[in-house]
This record gives C-alpha cells, sequence and structure tokens, in this order.
C-alpha cells in the first residue's frame, strides 16, 4: 500500500510516461537497450544500407579517456561486419556541436585497437547524431561528413563517417522522414514503425513495461539526490581545505568523503 505522497509521485509518473518520445534521452536508453531489430532499423534507415545486420546494442555506455574527458554513448553498436556505430540523441543545439562529434570519433577509435593490433585492423565508424533542430543549417534530412585530400578532390577512405540526422524534418513521404516522425510521437498507434511502436507500446501500457520505466525514473530520482549530497560535501570539504585548520583525515570525517577523495580535491585546489 503507497502512501500519500508515494502515490502521487506514481500518478506523476504515469503521466510522464504518456508523454514521452524517442528523442527523450531517458525513453530512448530503455527502448533501445539490447533492441536489435530497432536499432537495424535505424541504421538501415539512416544509412539507406538495407543489409546492415546489427550483432551487439548498448545504451548509455561510459568510455573512458585516462588522459582527459571520458563520455557516455546514447547507443553502441556493432554490426554483423565489424563497423562501429555510436547513435547520439540531442534536442539541445549545444549538445552536437561539430567538435563534439569528432571527439566521439576519437575515443571510439582509441577503444576499438588492442595493444600490438596494426592501424589497418581499425574498423570502419559511425557518429551519428540525431538532433532536435537543424543544427548544420542547410534545411536537408541528412548531413554526411566524410574527409577529403581537397587539393586532389578525393575521399581520404579512412573508415570515419559523421552523420547528423535533421529531426525537424518529419516529413511522411520519405523514409528518413517518417522515421523522426516516429521519434517525436508520443502515441505508438501513430508511428510508422512496427519494431520501434511495440517498444514504446510495451513501456507505456503493458504493466511489467510501465513498472519497468517507473523503476528507472526511481532511480534517476535517487541517483540525483545522492549526486546533490556529494556535491554539497564537496563544497564543505572546499571549505575546510582552504581554511588549513583541519588535517585531511579529519575533513575526510566530517564531510563524509572518503580520504582518496579529500586527497584529490586538495591536490586539485593546490592547481588553483
Amino acid at each position: 500500500m503507497r502512501s500519500y505522497d508515494e502515490e502521487r509521485q506514481h500518478q506523476e509518473d504515469l503521466q510522464r510516461i504518456r508523454g514521452f518520445r524517442l528523442i527523450d534521452d531517458d525513453f530512448m536508453n530503455v527502448c533501445f537497450e539490447d533492441n536489435l531489430e530497432g536499432t537495424g532499423l535505424l541504421l538501415r534507415i539512416i544509412l539507406n544500407k538495407p543489409d546492415i545486420n546489427v550483432r551487439r546494442v548498448k545504451t548509455q555506455k561510459a568510455m573512458k579517456n585516462l588522459q582527459g574527458r571520458d563520455i557516455w554513448l546514447d547507443i553502441d553498436a556493432d554490426d554483423a561486419d565489424g563497423k562501429e556505430y555510436n547513435i547520439e540523441i540531442q534536442r539541445a543545439d549545444r549538445g552536437a556541436g561539430r567538435k563534439r562529434a569528432r571527439y566521439h570519433s576519437s575515443i571510439l577509435d582509441a577503444h576499438l585497437l588492442k595493444s600490438g593490433d596494426i592501424f589497418d585492423n581499425l574498423p570502419e565508424t559511425y557518429v551519428i547524431f540525431i538532433t532536435e533542430n537543424d543544427v548544420i543549417g542547410g534545411n536537408l534530412p541528412l548531413y554526411i561528413i566524410e574527409r577529403y585530400i581537397t587539393n586532389m578532390q578525393e575521399p581520404f577512405n579512412d573508415g570515419e563517417h559523421i552523420i547528423y540526422v535533421n529531426g525537424a524534418m518529419r516529413n511522411d513521404s520519405t523514409a528518413i522522414g517518417k522515421l523522426m516522425h516516429d521519434f517525436f510521437c508520443t502515441d505508438p498507434d501513430d508511428m510508422n514503425y512496427k519494431s520501434l511502436a511495440d517498444k514504446v507500446r510495451y513501456f507505456k501500457e503493458d504493466e511489467k513495461g510501465v513498472a519497468a520505466m517507473c523503476k528507472v525514473m526511481e532511480d534517476m530520482r535517487n541517483e540525483a539526490a545522492e549526486t546533490a549530497v556529494e556535491q554539497e560535501r564537496i563544497e564543505i570539504a572546499v571549505s575546510m581545505i582552504k581554511d588549513g585548520i583541519l588535517s585531511l583525515d579529519q575533513i575526510a570525517k566530517y564531510s563524509k568523503l572518503a580520504i582518496e577523495r579529500i586527497q584529490e580535491i586538495a591536490n586539485q585546489l593546490s592547481y588553483c
């Protein structure tokens, strides 16, 4: 039996779920996790390659960079031919910058060769941004970016591909337009592609699917609360370190942060 506040939160969650679309990050992550059929459909339409056979899909995959900034891939997939795909869903224009696409491509490459592998074994990669607005500004449904030898007017053919999908062009007369229509659709009955509609319907209408989606939303709230507490503790620790009165061990005790985290913060402050 839920309490009054729990029932109110549950009803708010159900209302939010009804309004979710595939262009919304959290809902997309759930709908595409391990979804070979849906991801395959997505890639075959965007790349216009009907023979793509997706063999693995993960959402929100972390890629570490020991020398700099890590990235989280919205969708990470590969196909039967060994090609690698990173699909990013971006509603905010600032999240789909050209240098971000370049960075994603570089980090993807850095994780694809093992020590001792030859560079020719580097697989073909695709970084695909699906954006809510026309961030490139050319009024086209797709923007295909390739490297060229400019003074020869020939493609460089290094296997790197970057593609932007303009979600603002939701024209039902083309395959890509129908796909973008589905990405912005809240009602699975109004969607064009069955494999996508079935997933959306499951998480919006099926009892188990709705329960799973509610659990995701609860986990997100808990994570946000934990992050807020962590940030507050860090701010307290920073103030104590700057005061210079207490030892790092004492600061760890009072801030409830691990001594290793306190040492890391102290090291960062020493370089400021």
